[in-house]
């Protein structure tokens, strides 16, 4: 939120059972020799997906007899916007919807950014801790998967080296928020403030990160200076076409490493600082969250969530809460798991910072 702070360096996946092949492990060949055992793939449960959707979609009683009903037309029925409808089913061992994601935000090196660096380590794992079992209590049917959102490139006052006005973080740095997020058996996001860079020169330097199985991807708007403004001047923006650029990215590695699907997280407060979502395209090895990232009180959130959120559906939802910006007057308080969860749709991402 046009806030920068600059360093200076001085059971996860849902549960669909894996089978076997009839002619595969423990099957014994003509040849009297046993053969090794081969896992069957596993496969998504498709009814158990959209039952989950259509339940995270928190629709009214109303709404849901429309849809249910034989009378209603299709085209009345496509004015219902939420669950999504026309996106691909996700690749089997997909965190969403299945589990709701809980994650602390920053950046080690600045106490500024967000809590992973305001607090150290062991304070901070128990206040994420607490979320998780706020948030587990609040909705038991949905479990929590904790995560750890680590800003890799942060957007910098002035140019750097390569004129780009944002700083590279180093892999140990990824490393230990990986070492972090294993103590709960959580998982991490790499997270993306490009400045005058853009995501094809970017990500390709955490390529080595974004291929292991726990590491899914952020990338902020408000920080990619498209006018050549730097950063905290003016609100940044993507469109669709660096959004899919991103998606297209992950899958590749997806499919080329084998691996569970990635989540992609774009933040978002403002219209403008996303063009052309109706373009964005999930894909299977993808699943995409519209991050509502702006900070003030509760009416204020609820109105750009409402506005700016809702009406442009893409997949998935988040809301991101501010431990101290969230509490300025007129605030009376941080919203509650309960609250959350009474949003249509209700958001399956929860980013504290």
């Amino acid at each position: 939120m046009l806030v920068l702070s600059y360093i200076l360096f001085g059971p996860l996946v849902f549960g669909n059972a894996v089978g076997f092949d009839r002619a595969g492990a423990g099957a014994t060949s003509t040849s009297g020799f046993s053969i090794p055992l081969k896992p069957k793939a596993p496969e998504l449960d498709r009814a158990a997906y959209d039952a989950k959707m259509l339940a995270v979609a928190n629709l009214s009683s109303t709404t849901l007899a429309l849809l249910a009903s034989s009378t209603v037309s299709s085209a009345e029925k496509s004015h219902v916007k939420w669950p999504v409808r026309n996106t691909p089913y996700p690749k089997a061992g997909a965190l969403l919807p299945f589990n709701r994601i809980i994650a602390y935000y920053g950046n080690f090196y600045s106490r500024g950014m967000g809590v992973l660096g305001e607090y150290d380590e062991p304070v901070m794992l128990e206040r994420l801790r607490a979320e998780v079992r706020a948030w587990e209590a609040a909705d038991p049917a949905t479990p929590v998967v904790p995560a750890i959102h680590y800003i890799v490139t942060t957007a910098q006052q002035l140019p750097q080296k390569d004129g780009m006005y944002t700083l590279r973080m180093p892999d140990d740095q990824i490393d230990k928020a990986l070492a972090i997020a294993e103590k709960m058996n959580g998982v991490v996001f790499v997270d993306f403030q490009v400045g005058l860079s853009t995501l094809q020169k970017e990500l390709p330097h955490y390529e080595a990160h974004l291929k292991h199985p726990k590491v899914h991807l952020g990338i902020d708007p408000e920080f990619s200076m498209k006018t050549g403004h730097a950063p905290g001047k003016v609100i940044g923006s993507y469109d669709a076409a660096d959004i899919n650029f991103a998606a297209e990215y992950l899958a590749r590695l997806v499919r080329e490493n084998d691996l569970p699907p990635k989540i992609l997280v774009i933040h978002r407060f403002t219209q403008d600082m996303v063009t052309n979502a109706h373009l964005i395209k999930p894909l299977p090895e993808v699943q995409i969250v519209m991050d509502m990232d702006g900070w003030g009180d509760k009416a204020k959130k609820i109105g750009t969530y409402t506005r700016v959120i809702v009406p442009e559906p893409v997949q998935f939802t988040g809301f991101k809460l501010f431990y101290k910006n969230d509490l300025f007057a007129p605030s009376t308080g941080m919203f509650t798991p309960a609250e959350l969860l009474r949003l249509s749709p209700q958001p399956l991402y929860i980013q504290y910072q």
